[in-house]
């Protein structure tokens, strides 16, 4: 194998694994040591810079960066990630947050932005353009910013207060929104002379099930991301005793618990997958089943049933989940007879979809054979060029933190577009490395590496939740527990750097490494070479960091996948030919 070439920015970017993993690429373990470190300011803005609603994403996003958490090669659970960014928002000084929002200049550029939508995508993109000079207007047909968040994610999860805060943080910085008006034709925003148009509507449209007896029914059967905001803008503040709720993903969740505080006594939730494929994040599950919440997994709705054109129920027929030799699904009936269920009122919540009714084709703006816009998925431009998409009507529905990063991608090519630039010159990331060796095995942050559980949640009573849809569910860490979470960071972003010259070939580092991640050994091809080092790197998506060859022409070669970052290796180096370096990787869109 040719050396490493660690001086690539994407090096170490994928060696710190929760970055990596999270869309908007926020840089993890440096806000988890500043929440340690009790700097929650500082730990709230270096969320601030990358995702944008840290209040928002530490209690709804659905955390793809924890998966990927090295602390799980040590212990089941990951590091708390997303309620450590609540601790931060939770903690901040507000006035010095506000002090530190960046500056907006009184003379603008000239430059005149439309967005249409008010959601997270839109949002991140006035604030990405706003310090540059653009003048931003939005548009959204709700009477508030925040699109979905607002609409879609109940109270009891997220509350109002710290929504409003974190869009008016943005909101404040001169941009323009006019607010309670429908978009209805893409052409007249473009004739208002526009330099660019993005659009962040999200995916409005609930799928519904056309089943026999509906009808009938119709009066009591509603679509879940409808309904859910019918009860955020409280137009609607009961239900039925008896809820059915179609569907197993998260909107499924909100639906469900939300039909509890609402007077349903028995809300059941029935999905046509096994348990273990719902699509709904664990711990979503989880806080349903803790309020008492049943499954019906493996059952397929067949019909609604009525009585003198009344709701009674519906029939499921149940099914078993089979799988091909390419691991394909299939649901084939157990032969059972239907069951019934009864039912005041059904909430359907099996997926969304986009609806562009109100972009013209004879725009530029070509559609797919899905009757999706033709984006492309580096710079969000559509085949007009001066319009942009992002979040959900991009490329169909996902979560806040895609839509984040989206915007930031976005309000790049937008800026570059202005600037007379190709879309796709992409700025490279911004990176540091800094040694931490502060004096003879010293290093400026904490290398312990330990068993140390997951600290818990607190919840706050469950007697109190279900009569107030508005209490947070979560009371989130306290400043001690949120310390002691922070420790269980295993400070991936702290490099290890191997320096050939200084090697003397002593083994020292191989002795006392705890993973057995370092070898020396003769150089090979990749694949052999993976089978010949201390463990075996049997994990082809973690690179190896392989050095130039030493004098008894042999290489070292460390398995990235199951270094722990403890700096041992640097700590016992009798040479300083390892040294833990500091790793800082931001994205270019992000006012850090």
């Amino acid at each position: 194998m040719k050396p490493t070439n660690i001086h690539n920015p994407e090096y170490f970017h994928k060696v710190v694994d929760c970055q990596y993993a999270c869309p908007a690429h926020t840089p993890v373990p440096e806000y988890i040591r500043l929440i340690a470190a009790q700097r929650y300011s500082d730990a709230y803005m270096v969320n601030w810079y990358s995702n944008v609603f840290p209040g928002v994403l530490g209690r709804t996003c659905d955390r793809p960066c924890e998966p990927a958490c090295r602390r799980v090669r040590v212990e089941e659970e990951p590091v708390a990630i997303c309620r450590l960014k609540r601790v931060a928002a939770d903690n901040k000084d507000t006035d010095d947050i506000v002090s530190r929002m960046p500056t907006i200049p009184e003379e603008k550029n000239g430059k005149r932005i439309a967005l249409i939508g008010a959601g997270p995508a839109s949002l991140t993109v006035a604030r990405d353009l706003a310090p540059l000079g653009y003048s931003i207007d939005i548009y959204d047909n709700q009477f508030a910013g925040g699109g979905m968040m607002r609409s879609q994610i109940p109270s009891f999860r997220l509350p109002i207060e710290v929504l409003d805060e974190e869009v008016n943080y943005i909101l404040t910085m001169g941009i323009n929104a006019t607010f309670d008006v429908q978009v209805d034709s893409l052409k007249e925003v473009l004739d208002k002379d526009y330099d660019a148009v993005f659009v962040g509507t999200g995916a409005p449209r609930g799928k519904g099930l056309n089943l026999p007896g509906l009808e009938d029914a119709r009066d009591h059967v509603f679509l879940g991301i409808d309904w859910l905001a019918s009860v955020a803008f409280e137009h609607t503040d009961k239900i039925g005793k008896r809820v059915l709720v179609l569907g197993g993903g998260n909107t499924a969740m909100d639906c469900c618990r939300t039909s509890m505080r609402l007077g349903g006594k028995d809300v059941r939730v029935v999905v046509r997958s096994p348990f273990e494929e719902m699509k709904a994040s664990p711990w979503e599950k989880d806080d349903a089943m803790a309020e008492g919440i049943p499954f019906y997994n493996n059952h397929v709705p067949k019909e609604f049933v009525t009585e003198g054109g009344q709701l009674k129920g519906m029939h499921f027929e149940k099914v078993e989940a089979h799988y091909d030799a390419d691991g394909k699904r299939s649901l084939v009936p157990t032969g059972e007879d239907l069951v019934f269920m009864e039912a005041d009122d059904v909430l359907m919540a099996i997926g969304q979809e986009n609806s562009f009714p109100w972009i013209e084709r004879d725009l530029g703006v070509e559609f797919d054979k899905w009757d999706m816009p033709v984006v492309d998925k580096t710079t969000f431009q559509s085949t007009n060029p001066k319009v942009f998409f992002g979040g959900d009507s991009a490329f169909g529905p996902e979560n806040i933190i895609t839509a984040v990063a989206h915007g930031h991608q976005a309000a790049i090519s937008i800026d570059l577009m202005c600037q007379g630039i190709k879309v796709s010159k992409r700025p490279p990331p911004m990176t540091n490395l800094s040694s931490q060796k502060m004096g003879v095995h010293e290093w400026s942050y904490d290398n312990a590496v330990a068993p140390d559980l997951r600290y818990a949640v607190p919840h706050a009573p469950l007697k109190k939740l279900l009569k107030d849809r508005k209490l947070e569910v979560e009371l989130g860490f306290d400043q001690s527990t949120g310390y002691k979470e922070a420790q269980r960071c295993l400070n991936c972003d702290m490099q290890t750097v191997f320096e050939e010259a200084r090697c003397i070939e002593c083994d020292a580092c191989v002795d006392i490494c705890p993973t057995d991640c370092i070898t020396f050994t003769e150089n090979g091809e990749e694949q052999e070479l993976r089978t010949r080092l201390s463990a075996p790197a049997l994990n082809l998506s973690q690179d190896l960091y392989v050095s130039a060859e030493l004098p008894t022409k042999r290489v070292m070669v460390k398995d990235e996948d199951v270094c722990l970052h403890c700096g041992l290796c640097a700590e016992r180096c009798p040479t300083g030919a390892w040294d833990m370096q500091k790793f800082l990787y931001n994205i270019g869109g992000t006012l850090a």
